[in-house]
């Protein structure tokens, strides 16, 4: 079983075995006969996720691979007739690794269109700086702000996040995920403090019209630049500067303002304003001045107001909690950033481009989405961010389903996605060169399955309103195949030796560097699991997502009314999977009462100094000694892993095994 692009393929009732080396609840009736009528509402006949536009699916995968292919042939002739010497099946494994599943795109749904499309076109976009707004668009114009910083006795200028430049306090207190933030930073002396509004009027053009106020109390220069991002095609070089003037061919523009403190600035942007609008002066006057501090005053209402609404929490904690709540929100949704670029995909050892690149190019994509850093990691991380829509969709369910639509458009034709994403040159700037390449044979854990699982027991439990549950549906429904793909990639890439187990491929086997080899697939990149990495091994966390995944796919069939062939192999797939005893039986220690890894393992392992022969000279590296040897075994660390049958409810409500699960928890 592959993980192909065709959308018939069904999962085992088992998982299959590989032996590779390591490299919810029944929906009511009612409820069930309101998405069905949705479902007919939005076209005649048969067009779920398994008959498209009457097409059956196995056409429609050829033609969707045939056409990638067609485009394809260009690129790869570069190095056909190497890979060729080496055999066609490794050029056809390279293919499908770039080439986009073939199946309808999540954000060609007509509910991310029109309105929602132009309320979301501006925004805070940029998390890897200070302060940085863009659209939505590959070009975009791109806007930002620089200051001068005094530290130590010395200037320096501000603009990307960096823990280097010390600053105690930069963050968000406030922010909607639409068109309202307010951030407050600290540097050394500076309170700075930068509020942004965005608002569609009379006379607007697309995506309306934004605002940034910047206020400052200490004597400091703040420019704020304009740029066009025009893909760093430069258009002259050598010595350059910047004269009071511009020039047909200028695609940045940088406004320098010196002020005293306490001072206020208030910049503007119109939209569509190129030509005569007699509405100018009014939109500029209602986003400066008395009129813009009044906006501002009512959008901080109307957060806090929303916050408390939602999560209920004012008359559970106090204020100084609440604040931390809110800012913990608001730097969730003010780090929601849009990116456009190409992955780097390695290619099969000892193959390289006539370029000398060993990689190639994912299709280009555009990705919005949370970050888990601003100043470390501002960029896509697939793991990380099913943890962020957990809260994201209770805030904004609609902006919830349009990051987890861009997540899901960048499945390849095998049903994989790249966990890291790398895209454009600002995500590009924060990664080492060694950690660049994404290998097409490392997963990730697959957390969207958590929103996803909330979304549907939503409907169930009738959380949303009836606009919403209509457009959840819908939205279930496209990505049903997508997480089908998905699922299948598991199943057949990372499955273990034996029928039912699986483990996280990719660990270094060879490596004498660390003392327990990272699982940087897993997500918990340095949890220690068994010493020595074979295909023996089994990880109790993934047969846990393997779990969620199957649950979840399950339910969406059965309150869809999708195929029922599918549906009945998910179903013996969640049986097989959330079988107590087996679970036990795989992992389960029962003198310490926890679930552990299993592999080839020894905790009689060290680092210690070696003098080794380097040429003609003799260096120190630190190395791992084995002091015993390894064999196969539970691996005896109780910590995250070992909550995960606990966190995933694979543990019965009423066994001894889960009062010492409970009590490890001390």
């Amino acid at each position: 079983m592959t993980g192909g692009g065709s959308s018939t393929r069904r999962p085992a009732a088992a998982a299959r075995s590989r032996g590779r080396p390591s490299d919810a609840s029944e929906p009511e009736p009612d409820v069930r006969r309101a998405a069905a009528a949705a479902a007919r509402r939005r076209g005649r006949g048969d067009h779920g996720p398994l008959r498209l536009l009457d097409i059956s699916p196995r056409t429609l995968a050829l033609l969707g691979i045939a056409v990638v292919s067609v485009a394809f042939v260009a690129y790869t002739s570069g190095w056909w007739e190497e890979v060729e010497a080496e055999g066609a099946a490794t050029l056809r494994t390279v293919m499908r690794s770039v080439t986009p599943l073939p199946a309808p795109r999540m954000m060609d749904l007509p509910q991310f269109q029109g309105d929602h499309k132009e309320s979301l076109y501006w925004g805070t976009y940029r998390p890897n700086v200070y302060l940085g707004i863009r659209s939505r668009t590959p070009l975009s114009l791109i806007a930002g702000l620089m200051w001068i910083g005094l530290k130590n006795g010395q200037y320096f200028l501000r603009h990307v996040c960096q823990d280097s430049d010390e600053l105690s306090t930069y963050g968000w207190t406030a922010h909607d995920g639409r068109d309202y933030g307010h951030q407050v930073l600290v540097d050394h002396g500076l309170l700075l403090t930068t509020s942004f509004l965005k608002e569609k009027g009379e006379g607007s053009g697309y995506g309306g019209d934004w605002a940034v106020r910047l206020d400052a109390n200490s004597e400091r220069t703040i420019w704020k630049f304009t740029e066009l991002d025009s893909n760093q095609q430069a258009m002259q070089t050598g010595n350059l500067n910047l004269p009071d003037m511009t020039e047909d061919s200028s695609n940045i523009m940088v406004y320098q303002v010196s002020i005293k403190a306490p001072a206020q600035i208030d910049i503007v942007f119109l939209s569509g304003s190129a030509s005569k609008n007699p509405t100018i002066e009014e939109r500029v006057s209602k986003l400066t001045g008395p009129m813009l501090s009044a906006r501002l005053e009512s959008k901080q209402k109307e957060f806090e107001e929303r916050y408390d609404q939602i999560f209920n929490l004012n008359n559970k904690i106090d204020s100084k909690e609440l604040s931390v709540g809110r800012a913990a929100l608001s730097n969730l949704l003010g780090g929601v950033g849009y990116f456009y670029g190409q992955s780097k995909i390695a290619l099969p050892k000892g193959f390289t481009q006539k370029s000398g690149d060993k990689y190639i190019p994912y299709w280009p994509a555009a990705l919005y989405t949370a970050v888990p850093s601003r100043s470390f990691f501002p960029r896509g991380f697939l793991w990380d961010e099913g943890f962020h829509q957990l809260v994201i969709w209770r805030w904004d369910v609609h902006i919830s389903m349009d990051i987890i639509g861009h997540w899901l458009d960048l499945l390849n034709s095998d049903g994989w996605i790249p966990r890291e994403q790398i895209l454009g040159a600002e995500a590009l700037s924060k990664v080492p060169e060694e950690f660049v390449l994404q290998y097409a044979s490392n997963g990730n854990p697959p957390t969207l399955f958590l929103a996803i699982r909330d979304l549907a027991s939503g409907i169930h439990a009738k959380q949303f309103s009836d606009d919403e549950a209509e457009k959840i549906s819908t939205f279930l429904e496209r990505a049903y195949i997508r997480l089908n793909s998905w699922f299948q990639w598991f199943n057949s890439t990372q499955s273990g030796k034996y029928e039912g187990t699986f483990y996280w491929h990719g660990r270094d086997n060879m490596t004498t560097r660390e003392l327990n080899p990272k699982t940087l697939t897993s997500g918990l990149d340095d949890y220690p699991r068994a010493s020595h990495p074979n295909d023996e091994e089994r990880h109790v966390d993934l047969r846990c997502w393997m779990l969620l995944a199957t649950n979840c796919i399950r339910s969406i069939a059965e309150f869809l009314k999708m195929d029922s062939a599918l549906e009945k192999d998910y179903y013996k797939m969640s049986n097989q999977l959330s079988d107590f005893g087996t679970l036990n039986k795989l992992h389960l220690d029962d003198k310490i009462g926890a679930y552990f890894d299993y592999g080839n393992h020894t905790e009689k392992v060290r680092l210690r100094w070696y003098d080794v022969q380097d040429r003609d000279t003799m260096r120190r590296e630190l190395l791992r000694e084995t002091l015993q040897p390894p064999q196969l075994q539970l691996v005896p660390h109780v910590g995250y892993v070992s909550l995960f049958p606990f966190m995933m409810g694979a543990i019965p409500p009423v066994c001894s095994v889960l009062l010492s699960v409970c009590l490890s928890l001390q």
